[in-house]
């Protein structure tokens, strides 16, 4: 997919309902140099984390280019509930915002009201970045607004029983799962993947609302083959792991691989200074 803006990405969020999920990238870490590695593998969407992730709203000026670069379309996860961030992070270039522990239809009618220009919201006009690097979108806020997603977090009990209140207000652009804080909220160790049968059950009925009230529902994920499994159920977006979680795993994989090399009888590492001739093995 790409971020161009022959196709807004509401649309095309509502397209994967019916198709091929968008996956989506996460950044926790405010560093362009990782931002860009991330980037090379082609991910539809990026998420930009303000909220457990370390970036603050200078590291989102310098991140939303390299995103864009790339063809992919970024998203925030804003920190909380908070119209400022909100808007700041739309000025700034953001296609979509993802704003967590939205609870009931009150929550998620000032999540769309600050991600919407009038009549259809309250967002403030002032795009200084967005319309630098957006400029055809925001042409006038009519498209602005339709090019916008506004995605309310589902992660606890209050906001399962009030589902279908949080769909049916006017402007939501669809929900986002928090598997860990949902787990939490239901008894649970956090975590992504769930596999208990009653967590399983719970994302299944999450889905099935908003697939009736026609919004497309996203998952954060933790492994490919997870993910995998959760587009083929349904669900529109899904994410896999994060920039800090995947250096972390390929930092353990190539020390773990390199102890293992070394301590293998097969490896036949000699003593460094006999050129392999005195028969010594390294300890």
């Amino acid at each position: 997919m790409s971020g161009g803006l022959s196709m807004p990405f509401a649309h095309r969020l509502r397209q994967a309902r019916t198709g091929a999920a968008i996956l989506n990238g996460w950044i926790a870490l405010p560093s362009p140099l990782a931002a860009e590695a991330l980037m090379q593998a082609g991910w539809d969407s990026v998420t930009i984390d303000l909220q457990h992730g370390t970036a603050d709203y200078a590291d989102l000026l310098a991140l939303l280019p390299i995103i864009e670069k790339a063809g992919a379309v970024a998203l925030v996860r804003v920190p909380w509930l908070d119209e400022a961030a909100i808007m700041r992070a739309l000025d700034a270039g953001a296609r979509g915002i993802i704003a967590p522990m939205i609870e009931t239809a009150a929550d998620a009618r000032r999540l769309v009201a600050a991600c919407l220009y009038p009549p259809l919201g309250a967002r403030s006009f002032g795009p200084i970045r967005a319309r630098l690097a957006l400029s055809e979108a925001y042409a006038d806020t009519t498209r602005a607004n339709a090019g916008i997603v506004p995605l309310a977090m589902i992660e606890t009990r209050t906001a399962v029983d009030n589902l279908d209140t949080i769909l049916a207000v006017p402007g939501l652009g669809g929900l986002y799962i928090g598997p860990a804080d949902l787990a939490l909220s239901h008894g649970y160790p956090p975590g992504f993947d769930r596999e208990e049968p009653e967590l399983l059950a719970l994302l299944d009925h999450i889905l099935a609302r908003c697939t009736a009230a026609g919004l497309p529902c996203g998952l954060h994920c933790g492994a490919p083959a997870y993910a995998a499994r959760m587009a083929a159920k349904g669900f529109a977006l899904v994410t896999v792991g994060s920039d800090a979680r995947f250096l972390e795993a390929g930092a353990r994989a190539a020390t773990a691989a390199f102890r293992a090399a070394l301590a293998a009888p097969e490896a036949g590492i000699r003593h460094p200074g006999c050129g392999g001739g005195c028969g010594t093995r390294m300890a």
